[in-house]
């Protein structure tokens, strides 16, 4: 694998080349399968950081989720391409369980909870997950706790999750399916863990 601070585009090209013949090589039917169509089992709505690759993480390959990701895996409720998103995957696809997935040490987390705000379409985002830093706040406030910084941030991405799940719950699209099938689409939100490679369900975000 070449060393990816320095990977030009040309590199990328070959090495798409080397997998795509290897995939022949193993199973010589790979590809002509996934232009048959697509099944996901999942709808995963994630952070855009490079570092958490929803089918890596998963194990799974072509074909078995059904990606978007964003900065902090936010779900807005003016964002028309989430909501398109989650329209065709539970419309059109027929997904029953949609993962919100944070991961520690998220940089747009630890932007949106830093004492100055970032500014432009950025700071703009991330004021939709300022809720879940007040609710943290609140929270401990209540309980009279002053974690360490890192301990903070982890619980306001663990907000987060929980948060942009309401979010999700509240989307027309979500709202009109359960109407039709009640209890389906099923959602979860979950954690990567970068360090251990771990994902983990969220307490109390299953809905």
């Amino acid at each position: 694998m070449v060393n990816s601070r320095r990977m030009s585009l040309s590199d990328l090209l070959a090495q798409n080349r080397a997998w795509a013949a290897a995939q022949v090589a193993r199973d010589p039917d790979y590809f002509a399968r996934l232009t048959g169509g697509q099944h996901p089992r999942v709808l995963w709505i994630g952070c855009s950081d490079s570092r958490v690759p929803a089918e890596q993480v998963l194990g799974c390959g072509p074909g078995d989720l059904f990606v978007h990701r964003n900065v902090a895996n936010i779900v807005a409720y003016n964002d028309i391409n989430i909501a398109a998103v989650v329209q065709f995957a539970t419309h059109n696809l027929g997904i029953e369980d949609v993962v919100v997935c944070g991961h520690y040490g998220c940089g747009g987390i630890r932007a949106a909870c830093a004492h100055e705000a970032p500014t432009g379409y950025i700071g703009d985002w991330l004021a939709i997950a300022g809720w879940a830093q007040r609710a943290v706040d609140a929270r401990l406030a209540a309980a009279g706790r002053v974690p360490e910084r890192e301990a903070y941030l982890r619980l306001v991405v663990e907000e987060n999750v929980r948060l942009q799940l309401t979010h999700l719950s509240h989307l027309s699209v979500v709202r009109d399916r359960w109407a039709r099938t009640p209890g389906v689409p099923r959602l979860h939100g979950w954690v990567y863990d970068i360090g251990t490679g771990l994902v983990k369900a969220v307490e109390g975000s299953d809905t």
